[in-house]
């Protein structure tokens, strides 16, 4: 099985290349911006190393968020491109999915984890996965004074992991912050678990937790 996984939800650029469950070429780049710029390329650098057309791929994968919305856009607006034209299926894979994927072995047992990304408005967008479980919850966003209860002991991951767990920490919960990125070789890992039933399919339409923040002009009006 060979998976293609683009990723752009956050500050990070990254593609990577699954054949039968191995790493075998991957691009990274830590980028606040620049996303439709650094994405294509590490793509078309990746296929070109391993001499293949995109149809010699069996699945292109991508990460939806939560996440930036010009990150989003371009990550996937990219992997539908590749898909389509190679005519393989499109694998999404949400960020708190891709960040659980990459833990070490064990790390998670007996704890609930969650996904907290800074949404930079006071608040947080969290994914949280039940102790035990494969899938998250749907996104919520909660400001940071106003954190949900954990129930649980707790494992943060994400770029807000370490605010969210202080925080967390000084109310009585227990959590431990793991901060970090999503990347593409955790993606296509997700990915492959999706394609061979082990996780229910998702498709790649963005998982955006809040709209963007701007506004519709109003309707014109007519004389």
């Amino acid at each position: 099985m060979r998976i293609l996984a683009v990723e752009g939800a956050l500050a990070r650029c990254s593609v990577a290349l699954l054949v039968d469950g191995a790493v075998v070429a991957a691009r990274q780049q830590e980028a606040a911006r620049g996303h439709p710029a650094l994405l294509p390329r590490f793509a078309a650098e990746i296929l070109a190393d391993a001499g293949w057309a995109a149809t010699a791929l069996d699945a292109v994968a991508v990460g939806v968020g939560p996440g930036g919305f010009t990150g989003l856009r371009a990550a996937i607006a990219l992997a539908e491109g590749l898909a389509q034209a190679a005519g393989r299926p499109l694998v999404g894979v949400t960020t708190g999915e891709a960040l659980a994927a990459a833990l070490p072995e064990g790390l998670a047992t007996g704890r609930a984890i969650w996904a907290a990304i800074d949404n930079r408005r006071g608040r947080v967008v969290l994914e949280c996965f039940a102790p035990g479980a494969a899938k998250p919850g749907l996104p919520i966003v909660a400001p940071l004074d106003s954190l949900p209860a954990a129930g649980a002991p707790v494992l943060i991951l994400g770029d807000a992991a370490e605010a969210v767990a202080a925080l967390l920490t000084a109310r009585g919960d227990v959590a431990q912050s793991r901060p970090g990125l999503p990347c593409a070789a955790a993606v296509a890992r997700v990915a492959a678990d999706r394609l061979a039933g082990r996780l229910p399919p998702r498709d790649a339409t963005p998982l955006y937790a809040e709209p963007p923040a701007v506004s519709a002009p109003p309707p014109s009006r007519t004389a």
